[in-house]
């Protein structure tokens, strides 16, 4: 273990729950746009400003997971993940003038409601039980992975970390509506920020600059920017990033619940977009900063890599132990970076709690009960943000008991968010499609989605595309490495797989559809959803659109002979 944490640590820990608590009791007791009516507690009175919602745009989904995942994979395969920039910008301008004007126009409370005005009930109902099921399962995970992760790197307890979490979100969630979500994101994203800030500074000191730490990386073969290689399994390029990433962001940013909430809390359409664009710069700081974190972590450890020598049992541990193992001598600075992780948790698990209520209140408990006194609904919004918030702690609770399946669980939410997403651009796209189509569609794509991810567990890529650039043990210290190696092993948590690590399969007993069809790069899995669902959607619309011209041209030749 690279180092444990003090007093000072959990003070900073600690006081970021406390503060981010009190934000949600703020909006409770001393305002007055967000408790009077549910509509003003899940949209808080919709006269937010540009500003604190592009924030919140940004902090909803980077979760934990990729603050710790990303610069684990600038380390491993180097800096070709910096193309996101270019889909952040396609897929900002593409939102911001195709989902979000009608959207935003529509003023719909739940975004699935637009289905049943656009095709019927049962296309809504068919994709709000989706939505549900996939946000419960992936904020489940958000909790969980983190947790985990930083546990066995620093020995903060498991559960205390996925637990107080889990109740600070659901409290300012359930007290405070989505005004308090939106400050509470404003106030975490302010964390974010400075751990990356304190992991690049302590590393730039020890270096003595940023020349070196890129040096180093230049010469480790970590700069990578212009790889055009069209081959679809190969995990990073610049299409496989700038296209699959762009349908990945477009299922978030243009048709998510969480996100569609916080378009229509603005004043005005202006202020929407301008959030939307805002926002962009947002996550171009973010993603910079997981770069610059990445080319740190193989500065410092470009000749004893922690994963190879068995200091850490899964890359989205590397972070974690960079920070105990630089900031240590720095009382306060460990506990940082730890809210600095957690803060991306409850940025997100309180988004997705504020969308999940929302769309179940709007879906299915007013079409059923409209006689519902305000005031009754009001309460009924406080009571789901607390439901939900128990459910996705008990999810997180279910994570821990998959073991193996929790990368493959992970893995199925990205593929369910295409077909989605393939809905909303039949409906939105497409006059022409109707009911049948949507249906249809969406059955392809999951068909399709699920068909691939079964594939790609059960035979996991062979092809050396995958594997990581060069890492080295050469400059450990054995003795150093053996006694944190022991701990490691003490450590009674289960731990993430990794595709990269595991065991080569006989390429005899492969079928031939795993090396290309299987192998496909997991960021193309939402484009592959997508797509599927807007081309079975289109085809079976045309055909069912023929089939009922023909019915109708019978049906007046029919009125016609009558009448004559």
């Amino acid at each position: 273990m690279a180092g444990s944490f003090g007093v000072w640590d959990y003070v900073v820990f600690a006081g970021m729950l406390l503060i981010s608590a009190a934000i949600g009791v703020y909006y409770a007791l001393f305002t007055e746009t967000g408790q009077k009516t549910s509509s003003q507690f899940l949209f808080g009175g919709r006269n937010m400003n540009a500003v604190p919602v592009a924030l919140s745009l940004t902090a909803s989904f980077m979760s934990a997971i990729n603050l710790l995942a990303l610069p684990a994979e600038i380390y491993r395969f180097g800096t070709m993940l910096s193309m996101m920039a270019i889909s952040y910008l396609l897929t900002i301008v593409f939102c911001a003038e195709t989902f979000l004007p009608v959207f935003y126009r529509l003023r719909m409370t739940s975004t699935y409601e637009y289905l049943e005005h656009r095709f019927n009930k049962f296309v809504r109902r068919v994709a709000t039980v989706l939505f549900l099921l996939v946000t419960v399962v992936y904020t489940g995970i958000v909790i969980y992975i983190p947790a985990l992760a930083i546990n066995q790197v620093t020995g903060f307890d498991l559960w205390s970390a996925v637990i107080s979490t889990g109740l600070v979100c659901t409290f300012y969630c359930a007290v405070g509506g989505l005004n308090a979500v939106i400050w509470t994101d404003v106030f975490q994203i302010g964390f974010l920020i400075a751990g990356f800030a304190a992991i690049i500074a302590r590393t730039v000191t020890i270096k003595g600059g940023i020349g070196p730490i890129l040096d180093d990386s230049y010469k480790g073969g970590r700069l990578i920017f212009w790889d055009f290689d069209p081959n679809p399994v190969k995990k990073y390029t610049f299409w496989t990033i700038v296209i699959g990433a762009f349908f990945q962001w477009t299922c978030l940013y243009g048709v998510h619940q969480a996100q569609v909430q916080r378009y229509n809390i603005c004043k005005s359409i202006l202020h929407a977009k301008m959030s939307l664009y805002m926002n962009l710069l947002g996550l171009w700081m973010i993603l910079a900063g997981a770069i610059f974190c990445g080319l740190c972590l193989y500065s410092l450890y470009r000749d004893c890599d922690p994963w190879t020598a068995k200091l850490v049992s899964a890359p989205d541990q590397l972070m974690p132990y960079l920070a105990m193992d630089i900031l240590q001598i720095y009382p306060g600075l460990p506990g940082l970076f730890l809210a600095s992780a957690f803060s991306g948790t409850l940025s997100t698990v309180s988004s997705s709690i504020s969308a999940l209520a929302t769309v179940f209140i709007e879906d299915f408990i007013k079409p059923f009960c409209s006689s519902l006194s305000e005031r009754k609904l009001l309460w009924i919004s406080k009571l789901m943000n607390i439901f939900f918030g128990g459910v996705c702690i008990a999810m997180a609770g279910l994570a821990s008991t998959l073991g193996g399946l929790l990368q493959a669980t992970s893995t199925v939410t990205s593929f369910l968010n295409g077909p989605l997403l393939g809905v909303f651009a039949l409906g939105l796209f497409f006059s022409f499609t109707n009911a049948k189509g949507a249906i249809a569609g969406l059955i392809i794509g999951l068909t399709m989605a699920f068909w691939v991810m079964i594939g790609s567990y059960i035979y996991p890529p062979l092809s050396g595309s995958n594997v990581p650039l060069d890492l080295s043990i050469e400059g450990c210290n054995i003795s150093s490495m053996i006694l944190e190696s022991n701990w490691t092993a003490t450590t009674d948590q289960p731990t993430l797989p990794s595709a990269d690590h595991l065991p080569p399969e006989d390429t005899q007993e492969r079928p031939a559809i795993a090396d290309y069809w299987y192998s496909l790069s997991y960021v193309y899995f939402s484009a592959l959803g997508t797509l599927a669902t807007l081309i079975g959607g289109l085809i079976v619309s045309l055909l069912t659109v023929g089939v009922l011209r023909c019915e109708s041209d019978l049906q007046d030749d029919d009125i016609s002979h009558t009448r004559l």
